[in-house]
């Protein structure tokens, strides 16, 4: 076919798609037209939604020797989030205090990139607000959780002061505290301070991983997106609502529900000496706790631990189990939890530091069974592993 008759008939076909797309959104924007007289008076009336852009500057929490010159100018970093905020008021939303969710993009300088690299990591995140919402300033909690890449990792010829991560992909996470400063009808400023972390969890050494603290100062615009079915008109008077506000009363009841529970989890490891090499080895948790929920948000437990770590073997080739005992707090919105339990080994614990902690995140796919992802780490800073496991919860009183 000659490049002529393709290209005008390319053009034809786009041009009549074009048509058909333009006339169907019309087409519905016509049908979802709402009259602004029948839902100005509705309390919270439509989709609201918020883009964020947020800046971060600190410095970094390292523990080694390689990379000091490397991290000792800190870090910057640029996010981009956009937001739901949730508005149900008869499930776990309203038990949760009416948290806003969403999805974001993070970039950063964090040292030296050819060294370190230059990072980006994709991540969901969950956001409270601690104070009212009709207050001028709101203070927020906000975690997130996501998968950082583009890193630079150890290589012993080509990048080997990079003691820090072993592979261009790490978990992220971040922690921010702060508050939202009301400037506008749409537009907040968010000032505050956070923590980053990346790790692989000893899925590949060397891991110390890279731990950063510092503050952010970011802009955000809110926006109701059932405005465009009401009046697009730029100099319109007729105006939804662009921020949710919500509920004073809470309606997270007390429950006081106990319950045992098992969970078994499972990973593989490196150990220093493996540096470079295939060689791994595997490790499990096993777990039986006790749960006390005092209601739809809070709970804490009190459990045993079972570990097996195969990595011993190097030091202790007859013996590769510790036997530890823990307390915890669980935070719950929805099905998810996060988890935090701070345990103690009751036996030898076989060069690991006396103190534990796993840091982890669980679904409750049924009542009685949950899926989790964690890291159970040295002391309460170094990574031991990370593990993925199922639980059980064969009684509940």
């Amino acid at each position: 076919m000659d490049f002529q008759v393709f290209k005008i008939s390319f053009l034809k076909r786009l041009f009549l798609l074009t048509g058909i797309a333009l006339f169907a959104i019309s087409a519905y924007a016509q049908k979802k037209l709402i009259s602004f007289d029948e839902v100005k008076n509705i309390d919270n009336y439509g989709r609201f939604r918020y883009i964020e852009v947020k800046g971060h500057s600190g410095y970094h929490l390292y523990n080694g020797t390689a990379l000091t010159e490397t991290v000792k100018s800190g870090y910057g970093a640029v996010e981009v989030r956009y937001a739901w905020q949730s508005k149900d008021s008869t499930g776990w939303i309203s038990e949760s205090g009416y948290p806003s969710y969403g999805v974001g993009y993070y970039s950063g300088f964090i040292g030296n990139p050819e060294i370190l690299g230059k990072p980006n990591a994709l991540f969901g995140f969950i956001n409270w607000q601690l104070s009212r919402s009709e207050k001028r300033n709101v203070w927020e909690v906000s975690p997130s959780l996501g998968i950082t890449y583009n890193l630079k990792p150890y290589d012993n010829d080509e990048n080997p002061d990079n003691d820090a991560i072993a592979s261009p992909f790490a978990l992220y996470l971040n922690l921010s505290f702060g508050a939202a400063y009301k400037v506008t009808r749409e537009l907040d400023l968010l000032y505050g301070v956070d923590f980053t972390h990346f790790s692989v969890g000893r899925i590949t050494v060397p891991n110390l991983g890279l731990n950063m603290y510092g503050a952010h100062l970011a802009f955000r615009y809110h926006y109701n997106a059932d405005q465009k079915f009401i009046d697009n008109d730029a100099y319109s008077r007729d105006i939804l609502p662009s921020r949710f506000r919500r509920p004073r009363k809470s309606k997270n009841s007390w429950i006081g529900e106990n319950s045992i529970e098992t969970y078994f989890g499972f990973g593989s490891v490196q150990n220093n000496e493996d540096l470079g090499t295939s060689k791994r080895y595997a490790v499990f948790s096993g777990v039986l706790d006790y749960r006390y929920k005092f209601n739809t948000m809070h709970g804490i437990s009190v459990g045993l631990d079972y570990f097996y770590d195969e990595s011993l073997k190097v030091e202790y080739p007859d013996d590769t189990d510790l036997i530890g005992l823990h307390i915890g707090y669980d935070f719950m919105f929805g099905k998810f939890t996060t988890r935090f339990q701070f345990g103690a080994y009751l036996e030898d614990d076989k060069d690991k530091e006396p103190t534990y902690m796993r840091a982890a995140f669980r679904y409750d796919i049924t009542p009685w069974f949950f899926a989790q992802i964690g890291l159970k780490t040295r002391d309460f800073s170094r990574a031991d592993w990370g593990e993925f496991g199922i639980g059980f919860v064969p009684f509940r009183f």
